[in-house]
């Protein structure tokens, strides 16, 4: 009997979806509405996501163009973006709300780089926790006599080797995000 790990693969791979959304919501000098993806405004007593209230357009590489759909949400917006993390300041012009984003200081980038350090970490620990879990059931299936001391084994080095491959593929993303922050 061969141990099925088809759900801890599913769990590892959707640690990896969201070190993808974590890493979508650093911005690294350029415009990329994902940066928006975690804010939200009150609309009708209910929290929405900005994307759900207003289009989000990017006329060129350092400008998002926020565009509500419904006009009296504009100082709502400009609130939210301005609480959130972003560290950039909205302009209002009664309108639309741009949001400009400045060329990223050598320090910013540092910054920014451990806080992804950070997030990857975060990825391979919850994927080490996964591992954990499947080891355990391992030896859960051994205790209770339904599969052998090598079949044990095995699915030990089979859950090992799965972890690998998705460390690996954290670790690949990690490099390709910090060479987007430090690229000039």
């Amino acid at each position: 009997m061969s141990v099925d790990f088809t759900d801890y693969s599913r769990r590892m791979e959707k640690a990896l979806d969201h070190l993808a959304e974590e890493f979508g919501a650093v911005r690294a000098g350029r415009a990329n509405a994902k940066v928006l993806d975690r804010i939200t405004v009150e609309y009708y007593g209910s929290e929405t996501p900005l994307n759900g209230v207003a289009t989000i357009s990017s006329p060129d590489a350092r400008t998002l163009v926020v565009q509500p759909w419904d006009t009296s949400l504009l100082k709502e917006i400009q609130k939210a973006i301005q609480s959130s993390e972003l560290g950039i300041n909205p302009q209002n012009d009664g309108k639309v709300i741009r949001l400009v984003f400045p060329q990223l200081t050598e320090e910013r980038r540092k910054e920014l780089t451990k806080q992804v350090k950070k997030y990857a970490e975060d990825a391979k620990v919850a994927m080490r926790n996964i591992r954990r879990d499947g080891m355990d059931y391992v030896k859960k299936l051994k205790k209770n006599s339904e599969i052998t001391e090598d079949e044990q084994k095995k699915a030990e080095k089979d859950l090992q080797d799965l972890l690998d491959k998705f460390t690996k593929r954290a670790d690949e993303a990690l490099a390709a995000k910090e060479k987007e922050l430090m690229a000039i």
